[in-house]
């Protein structure tokens, strides 16, 4: 997409700023996921139903398009189009303070293989992406580990998200999908998380930063087939299998083996995952509605191990390149809880809801070996704004004492000055207004402490990088 466009989308969401409500999404794709690759709708931060064709009530900018979105989707073809858009900046903390602006445009194309070609429980779906500006963490704050926004990418530019093909049989009970795949579409998801803004909120920090180039989450989808099945109403089994490195080996020159996302790989080893899923109450009537999800997930390849062993004998000096010894595999298990406690009379998902998500890992072989976050949201907190979402969260991703012992090892062998790195720790406040079913706009307030788990200052031998302040405004318009 040309300069000229991303000028033209945010010059638009500029001059809809000032009006009065707006709002809606397609069906299945809000215009702020909880993380880029969602495409499931998300109690926390759920838009309202489209109220009717006028400029302000329907649930596309563009509405039905003089009538040709319907006659689409009565063939079975539906299109979905999103511009996210965001200025960060950091007026405390970090390397340095900056202002940062970016965005991401979202194309997608769902075909329903029944209504278009007669064979039921058939679904193809491709979706793309074209990531422009930059990224506050990356070029602020030091590349902290707590991504300040979801839509932060390293490889910026136009890339493929996910391309496959799902059949269903058992009247929807059990499903298998094939093709380009991303996981974090439905593993690891706390869907009152999709609220918030910093990446972890999604994907979370263990798994983007354990993983190699990330595992496969936004932006790289990876080749990969999952299985779903339904053996009752309130419990779903999920499991799939996948390359495992979305962009390959590192090559010399240090570029990317897969930049745009189309290098369909399947020699890089093997990401597997499992996770099981109880839904308690309704959305409809009933009690109030949660949903509990535990999971576990396994890598194949062989991993450095960290510079000490179990008895705490030094088992590589830290200039020797990394001669150490190797471990083969890595997993993690983990819990995800949502769970709305009050609603308001009368309504479906206006309340209070909180979720919590907590996952671990074997600290000989991995930076981190703990996370967990926890957060509250309230829609419809404000009289007279039903539809906004209010909420407040916070992450903490623990190094594990290996990654401390690495740095004690390197001030050792160095006779320099080294921090020892312990955590680090995002809280974040935000406000979702929806302002019409098609738009969005969301203010943001993070505070990050202990950059790269108290890491030090190059600018400030021996002190810390400063604690970060960092606040922002999000707009998101699906067309």
């Amino acid at each position: 997409m040309s300069r000229s466009r991303h000028a033209a989308l945010a010059l638009l969401a500029a001059l809809l700023a000032g009006s009065p409500a707006f709002a809606q999404t397609s069906d299945d794709e809000p215009v702020l996921p909880a993380g880029p690759a969602q495409d499931q709708s998300i109690p926390g931060a759920s838009t309202p139903e489209p109220k009717g064709e006028g400029f302000w009530d329907r649930a596309n900018l563009f509405g039905d398009v003089g009538g040709l979105r319907s006659r689409l989707i009565a063939r079975g073809l539906t299109l979905s189009l999103s511009e996210t858009d965001e200025v960060l900046g950091n007026p405390t903390g970090g390397r340095r303070q900056t202002v940062v602006y970016g965005g991401l445009t979202r194309a997608g194309l769902a075909v329903d293989i029944d209504r278009a070609f007669g064979l039921p429980g058939g679904t193809f779906k491709v979706t793309g992406y074209q990531i422009h500006g930059c990224g506050l963490s990356l070029n602020a704050l030091g590349g902290n580990l707590h991504t300040v926004s979801n839509i932060e990418a390293s490889n910026r530019g136009t890339l493929l998200g996910e391309l496959w093909y799902e059949q269903a049989v058992l009247d929807g009970k059990f499903t298998v999908r094939a093709g380009q795949l991303l996981a974090d579409v439905e593993f690891l998801s706390s869907e009152y998380a999709g609220l918030f803004t910093n990446a972890t909120f999604g994907w979370p920090t263990f798994a983007a930063t354990v993983l190699p180039s990330g595992g496969p989450a936004y932006p790289l989808a990876v080749l990969g087939i999952r299985v779903k099945a339904r053996p009752a109403e309130a419990w779903t089994v999920l499991g799939a299998v996948f390359n495992g490195d979305p962009s390959g080996p590192e090559r010399e020159d240090r570029r990317a083996v897969n930049p745009s996302g189309t290098a369909f790989r399947l020699s890089d080893g093997v990401f597997a995952i499992a996770e099981v899923q109880y839904a308690l109450g309704s959305s409809d009537v009933g009690g109030l509605p949660g949903i509990y999800k535990i999971g576990g997930w396994y890598h194949t390849p062989r991993f450095d191990s960290p510079r000490r062993s179990s008895d705490g004998l030094l088992l590589a000096d830290p200039l020797s390149n990394g001669q150490v010894a190797a471990r083969r595999g890595n997993w993690s298990l983990y819990a995800v809880a949502d769970q709305l406690v009050w609603r308001e009379d009368g309504t479906k998902d206006q309340g209070i809801g909180v979720f919590a998500r907590v996952m671990g890992g074997p600290g000989d072989r991995n930076l981190l070996n703990f996370y967990a976050d926890a957060g509250v949201t309230w829609k419809g907190a404000l009289p007279g704004r039903m539809d906004d979402t209010l909420g407040l969260a916070v992450a903490v991703a623990r190094f594990s004492d290996a990654a401390a012992k690495s740095d004690s090892d390197t001030a050792y062998f160095t006779g320099e000055p080294r921090r020892i790195r312990r955590n680090e720790t995002v809280i974040e406040l935000a406000y979702q207004a929806q302002v019409a079913p098609w738009w969005i706009v969301q203010p943001t307030a993070q505070y990050v402490a202990n950059l790269n788990g108290g890491a030090a200052d190059p600018a400030r031998p021996g002190r810390r990088l400063p604690n970060a302040v960092v606040l922002g405004l999000r707009t998101g318009v699906t067309f």
